[in-house]
């Protein structure tokens, strides 16, 4: 009998641990949004083929990309988010000229993100990061005369946004981010000018934790 008492002891907190474990908090989640991404189409003056072009002559077409962001939650108000999408396709103008062609890139993004401690719903936060861009497949030229991108931009990137919690696992997320992405535009060696992106990237969508 007592042997018996003792297994269903065991057995008892046994499954009391696993509910524990089971229902424990990860500190793993996931974001999934639909981002639109604007840039800001900056570039320097500069002159080629006898025609001086202006400041800001350069264009990078917008577009709605999707975005897959890993979340995870040192404690209860800092977390760190890894930004990831599939590689993008571009189209490059040039005012005076018409369509350079395109380009790919790929804009990996860390951030440290801070959301203060408040009750309710509504949760804010904040984050500052880097934003690391591979670009690739550039196809560009201008009066037969190939242009080239380089091979990778680095620099600062920062965010703030919110999640509203709908229930224990899912939030509806609204985000806003600015990343710091440039190449500089050669003919050969000589570089003519610089194309400064500098991506502003509006998002919707929901959050899932783990």
């Amino acid at each position: 009998m007592k042997t018996l008492r003792s297994s269903f002891s065991c057995i008892a907190v046994l499954s009391l641990l696993l509910s524990a474990v089971a229902s424990a908090q990860s500190p793993w989640s996931v974001r999934l949004r639909a981002t639109y991404l604007e840039t800001v189409d900056k570039s320097p003056a500069f002159s080629a083929l006898g025609i001086n072009f202006p400041q800001n002559a350069v264009s990078v077409s917008d577009k709605w990309i999707p975005e897959i962001d890993i979340d995870y939650q040192f404690n209860e108000t800092l977390s760190a988010e890894l930004v990831l999408t599939l590689p993008q396709s571009h189209t490059v103008d040039l005012a005076g000229a018409g369509r350079l062609g395109s380009f790919k890139h790929l804009p990996p993004t860390l951030l440290m993100q801070y959301a203060p401690a408040i009750e309710g719903p509504f949760r804010p936060y904040f984050g500052l990061g880097v934003n690391f861009t591979l670009i690739f497949d550039d196809n560009l030229s201008v009066a037969g005369v190939p242009l080239n991108l380089e091979s990778w931009s680095a620099g600062l990137a920062a965010q703030a946004g919110f999640d509203y919690r709908i229930n224990d696992r899912w939030h509806f997320n609204v985000d806003v981010k600015r990343a710091d992405i440039h190449s500089d535009v050669s003919a050969g060696a000589n570089k003519l000018t610089a194309a400064i992106l500098d991506p502003w990237l509006y998002a919707v969508g929901l959050r899932y934790d783990f």
